[in-house]
């Protein structure tokens, strides 16, 4: 018999079972955001990142006004704390396999640092050529961030917008195929691991 989920996974299952978002603010302990900001740092200063794109095919481009950060793909975990995160990320994956029949085999992700003037304008997470992300995350590694910092994730729910201050630890979760969103102009640098929970093109499942 497999051990019950912990709490917040239990929350986020919920969650995205009834209005389809969830937000954790204690997700991730000082400890492991400390490290991811290590390592957003050390992928920095080795040239890893690049200037984020918008669109698909001839029309992929850079576009700062539109989307202004930059972004590093995490395809190897180099430390111990991406290693943890991954793990952690990965047991809510089967739990939502488990409770949601979701179906979702894999995860990607990359660290986002959006410089201090940058935004994401409104957009939603999945188009024709990336239906395979089910589930959006975005993990927040900002501390002492305050209103006065800008930067909040807004989900455009149906009867309002939510608001996410992005604070450290704090972990967002919310449907791809559902939900717009956007990244408000911030004021001071803001990093994050941004992914998708995904599944096979071949399930045509949603939720």
């Amino acid at each position: 018999m497999s051990p019950p989920p912990d709490p917040p996974a239990s929350l986020l299952v919920e969650a995205l079972a009834g209005p389809g978002f969830g937000i954790d603010t204690g997700f991730a302990a000082p400890a492991l955001v400390h490290g991811l900001a290590a390592a957003v740092a050390r992928r920095d200063g080795a040239g890893e990142f690049r200037a984020a794109a918008v669109g698909a095919g001839r029309n992929r481009a850079v576009r700062p006004q539109i989307r202004g950060d930059r972004i590093c793909w995490l395809l190897n975990a180099d430390d111990d704390a991406e290693r943890a995160v991954l793990s952690r990320l990965d047991a809510l994956r089967l739990e939502l396999n488990r409770t949601l029949m979701l179906g979702v085999v894999d995860f990607e992700c990359h660290y986002a640092i959006y410089a201090a003037g940058a935004r994401y304008a409104r957009h939603l997470d999945r188009s024709p050529r990336g239906a395979e992300r089910v589930v959006s995350l975005v993990l927040y590694l900002n501390d002492d961030w305050g209103p006065a910092d800008g930067g909040e994730l807004v989900i455009a729910a149906d009867d309002r917008e939510v608001v996410v201050p992005p604070a450290a630890g704090t972990l967002a979760v919310f449907l791809s195929q559902r939900f717009e969103h956007e990244v408000r102009e911030t004021r001071r640098e803001r990093a994050s691991l941004t992914g998708w929970f995904r599944r096979r093109p071949s399930l045509g499942v949603d939720l």
